[in-house]
């Protein structure tokens, strides 16, 4: 049987029919073809889902898209202005915090939670941050500066 949701995402609205034990990262990807939300380990240890749900950062291979009714999902797609890139999506293409890419959605997504909680993180609190989070290409060294940098700019444009 299945159940309707009303899901925005990105700022658009959703009304589907889905199966009640689909998961919002396969709603995302498979009935919006939001692909930027990556399915790595499927049990919430890699962190490539996140996205943020009504604000917060959450995996979204731990929620089912039927609990997402009536909030508001924003995917790394949303992030951005139109052609202009979030701070944080800057700073990743600029300090090279990328190689293969695929965990770079959901570490940016994780970062801007961060950075909402803790707009001025120390390296420290960056990579506590950051746990949840798994990349097996880099040393992490990048990343971790992309995310001070987009912190500078995100408080140089604040100020």
């Amino acid at each position: 049987m299945n159940t309707s949701v009303s899901i925005a995402v990105n700022g658009t609205p959703h009304d589907s029919r889905i199966e009640p034990r689909l998961l919002l990262v396969h709603y995302l990807r498979d009935v919006l073809g939001l692909t930027g939300t990556h399915v790595g380990c499927e049990t919430s240890l890699c962190g490539s889902c996140t996205v943020l749900l009504d604000g917060r950062a959450v995996k979204a291979c731990t929620v089912l898209a039927a609990q997402a009714d009536g909030a508001e999902v924003t995917t790394i797609e949303g992030l951005a202005d139109g052609d202009e890139l979030h701070p944080l999506q800057e700073a990743f293409w600029e300090e090279h915090g990328l190689q293969c890419g695929f965990c770079t959605p959901g570490m940016i997504m994780a970062a801007h939670q961060l950075l909402e909680d803790h707009p001025d993180p120390s390296e420290a609190e960056i990579r506590h941050g950051l746990e949840g989070n798994l990349c097996r290409c880099t040393g992490y060294q990048n990343i971790v500066r992309a995310v001070r940098r987009a912190a500078d700019a995100m408080g140089a444009a604040s100020s």
